[in-house]
């Protein structure tokens, strides 16, 4: 019973952004499952992660949300206060990738990368700061970073999604000194390569690099990332702030 509740968010209200299909499906199902009310914002319907928590006997519902615009996200607040009356976690997690030359790629590319992982990220979090604050919320965000942000990926180029990550991981320690005050802790995630339907599209030379390169000799599993989650989620982590949790089967340790 005592780790149930210090591990546990029932009674909880917990927001996520792009749960549409793989980290973030997984991830709104374990925050429903670990008993949350689960508020769901994305662009498309997450019919998938939707029918999974209503099959599990849990609670979930989606708000249309572009993360990069202000209106859009503070309307999404306003809806989930209306339904949900509060808001006690977040999980930011969601991004996009492109693979480029960065001497050729086109500058709006940098631009998108970076409001859809950093910009996004921050106007998710400030909206649900606000809604904390005036509430007396000691609430959670947990922001998803990658451990592109500590390193360079081989062999493919990506450094506008390395460099929001890298951006996201240092906004996450100055929003939790800033926010302390409030009892609000301001977290991140660090991911490796994760197998997930995205790497699909990753041409396969490309990812015969990576395992090697990975001391476990695997890409990780979605559901992996769920213990570092519930625990930075949860009251289980009532005195860790400003910290960035890297899940990455060793790989930034060479």
């Amino acid at each position: 019973m005592y780790l149930e509740q210090m591990f546990g968010l029932k009674g909880k209200v917990a927001v996520i952004t792009g749960a549409s299909k793989g980290i973030g499906k997984t991830a709104a199902v374990g925050l429903a499952k670990a008993g949350a009310q689960v508020a769901i914002l994305c662009r498309s319907e997450p019919k998938d992660a939707l029918s999974e928590i209503a099959a599990a006997g849990e609670q979930a519902y989606w708000v249309p949300t572009d993360v990069t615009d202000e209106a859009s996200v503070n309307n999404a607040f306003a809806e989930i206060l209306r339904r949900s009356g509060s808001v006690h976690v977040v999980f930011n997690n969601a991004g996009i990738c492109i693979h480029e030359d960065s001497v050729d790629a086109p500058v709006e590319d940098f631009h998108t990368v970076m409001n859809v992982n950093f910009f996004g990220e921050f106007l998710v979090a400030r909206a649900a700061a606000k809604i904390m604050i005036d509430q007396g919320i000691h609430g959670s965000i947990v922001n998803m970073a990658s451990m592109s942000g500590s390193i360079v990926n081989l062999p493919q180029w990506q450094c506008s999604y390395n460099a929001s990550k890298a951006a996201v991981i240092h906004m996450t320690k100055s929003l939790a000194v800033e926010w302390v005050k409030y009892g609000i802790r301001v977290n991140s995630i660090s991911p490796g390569y994760i197998a997930t339907g995205a790497l699909d599209e990753i041409p396969e030379e490309q990812r015969r690099v990576w395992i090697p390169m990975i001391p476990m000799g695997r890409m990780g599993k979605p559901e992996e990332l769920l213990p570092a989650l519930l625990y930075l989620a949860s009251d289980a982590s009532s005195y860790t702030t400003g910290s960035n949790i890297i899940v990455d089967g060793g790989y930034t340790c060479l």
